[in-house]
Parts: structure tokens; C-alpha cells; sequence
């Protein structure tokens, strides 16, 4: 089943997401979803703050 999700589209799988999870009135549950479907990198910190010199 996760080979045949990688190709779909992003609003493909954002459907999909919303009918698995019955779309309800809390966020929790389609934060939930959203955290197995989209995997965010962790931020870079190559950029130095300014205030340092």
C-alpha cells in the first residue's frame, strides 16, 4: 500500500487522509495523520544570527 501512496498526488493523499480519519472536529486526529504522511527535516542551522560578531 506504500508504494502505490508515493505516487499519488499530494491532494490525493490529503484525501485519502481525511476519509481514513472521518474527518472530525478535533485537529489532533489529522495532526496525527499528517505526521505519518509528511515528514518534515529538522531545521538547519547553517545561518548564523546576526547579533553574533
Amino acid at each position: 500500500m506504500m508504494a502505490s501512496r508515493s505516487k499519488k498526488s499530494q491532494i490525493d493523499k490529503f484525501r485519502e487522509l481525511a476519509r481514513e480519519i472521518e474527518t472530525v472536529d478535533s485537529e489532533e486526529p489529522l495532526n496525527e495523520a499528517l505526521r505519518k504522511v509528511a515528514k518534515v527535516p529538522p531545521p538547519k542551522n547553517d545561518k548564523k544570527p546576526s547579533d553574533e560578531r
